[in-house]
């Protein structure tokens, strides 16, 4: 964050200032007391299982020089009613603060899947072309969108943000903290289906991005998607089209190589460009023409951008995160989150990656409300069909994924269990997929294979 006074931090916040408001913090806004840092800001945030008062004096220990809290704590401080809302304030305000003195760009993405693999390639091609700050893992909330705002300081040219949402509106406040100058939407799928109430309100909801735009700003809009493409009528920004159909497309099929990384060709405005990216999955193909897209409205040549991209390795955790045991078993780690989507993705790559061998351990898909059922059903159906060799689901939720793979499919009742079946029958060379919502916490069962 920029060097900011107690004065400033309580003005932006509505808060009261106790101590001395010409005090000035030069560090990072945490959240974690064991993140804080010699100039840092500790925000205490009151939780259900843990309260951040209570862990102020640890932070002050640390270096913090102030605290945002709701009552009186040791140290200098700003008091306010919320600490999240505060939070929010302060981001929205030091942005502003930053624009008004450098050139610093926001480029902002969502959609049902893929927002932190898009994140992570679009910030990988913008740090060649300038200082970018970017989310840590999937920080696309009301915490850590503005957690990543305060990292940017007067050296930052480029931020890169990723805003998810449960709701109407809950998109809308995420730019009100920072208004995007390119706003990136990837899809609208059965993701949170269950929260939103349905394909069109999900719809409804992600196209608040675009309708943040000013008239300046660029809309990247999937063409290959109805519900997003129809965006371009909610934006006053230039609008972009990204897809096997749109203005930045994916030209011919895409090959895996031996490793899963794929190799596919892209075009721009006739100008067909070889591309790869060295991560797992067919499905980081259209990822990355997202990103050369979206690098481009900021004036990144599509050719600076391929060329980067061969060199975009997977960043965030828990996302096709290839590991191997001692014993030479492939696992492939993309337990972070879970939906139809992205487990048809993720069972693609297993397919291409062990051909008619590989097995995979599923978890439930959360949030999918009324079609949950059947949505398991079908992705134990498409693991078969894939010549997916075994489907171990996990938990009862997961039920309907094992009767969907038919004679593939198994259930069984915990980690453990997965673990036990798992351990008794694996060879060196064989490939393990392990998916579920966060939830699960399904790296459990990653843990123990690399463990064991």
């Amino acid at each position: 964050m920029i060097r900011t006074t107690l004065a400033q931090v309580a003005a932006a916040t509505h808060g009261r200032v106790e101590g001395d408001d010409t005090l000035a913090v030069e560090g990072a806004v945490v959240i974690d007391s064991r993140r804080a840092a010699p100039g840092s800001l500790f925000v205490a945030i009151p939780g259900e299982r843990v309260d951040g008062h209570d862990f102020v004096q640890t932070a002050l220990e640390a270096g913090a020089v102030a605290t945002i809290a709701t009552r009186p704590v040791a140290g200098p401080h700003v008091i306010v009613q919320d600490p999240v809302t505060a939070m929010g304030r302060l981001a929205a305000d030091r942005l502003a603060a930053l624009r008004a003195d450098t050139d610093v760009d926001v480029v902002a993405v969502t959609g049902s899947q893929g927002k932190t693999s898009v994140k992570d390639l679009m910030a990988h091609i913008l740090a060649a072309h300038g200082a970018t700050v970017a989310p840590e893992g999937s920080f696309n909330n009301e915490l850590g969108v503005p957690l990543t705002v305060l990292r940017a300081d007067a050296g930052t040219r480029h931020l890169v943000l990723e805003m998810g949402a449960r709701g109407i509106g809950h998109i809308a406040s995420l730019c009100a903290i920072a208004p995007p100058d390119v706003a990136v939407v990837l899809n609208v799928g059965t993701a949170h289906a269950g929260e939103f109430g349905g394909l069109e309100r999900t719809a409804q909801a992600k196209g608040e991005l675009v309708e943040a735009l000013g008239p300046d700003g660029t809309a990247v809009l999937n063409a290959d998607d109805p519900r997003v493409a129809a965006m371009a009528s909610r934006t006053q920004g230039t609008v972009l089209t990204f897809g096997r159909a749109g203005r930045v497309r994916l030209a011919g099929d895409v090959v895996l190589d031996p490793s899963g990384h794929p190799h596919f060709r892209l075009e721009v405005d006739g100008t067909v460009l070889d591309a790869t990216v060295p991560q797992l999955g067919e499905h980081h193909a259209i990822n990355a023409v997202a990103a050369v897209a979206a690098t481009s409205a900021l004036g990144v040549p599509p050719a600076a951008a391929v060329e980067a991209l061969a060199t975009a390795r997977a960043t965030s955790p828990m996302r096709m995160e290839r590991h191997e045991t001692r014993g030479g078993v492939v696992v492939v780690n993309d337990a972070y989150n879970a939906n139809p989507e992205s487990m048809a993705a993720a069972l693609r790559a297993l397919a291409g990656l062990a051909p008619g061998r590989g097995t995979a351990v599923l978890g439930e898909m959360l949030e999918l409300g009324e079609e949950s059922p059947e949505q398991h059903h079908r992705i134990g159906r498409l693991a078969a069909d894939l010549g997916i060799a075994r489907v171990i689901a996990v938990g009862a939720g997961a039920a309907e994924i094992a009767r969907g793979a038919g004679p593939a499919g198994v259930l069984v009742d915990d980690v453990e269990s997965a673990v036990g079946e798992l351990s008794a029958s694996l060879n060196a060379g064989d490939v393990v997929l392990v998916k579920a919502s966060r939830g699960a916490r399904l790296e459990r069962v990653v843990e123990a294979l690399l463990r064991d």
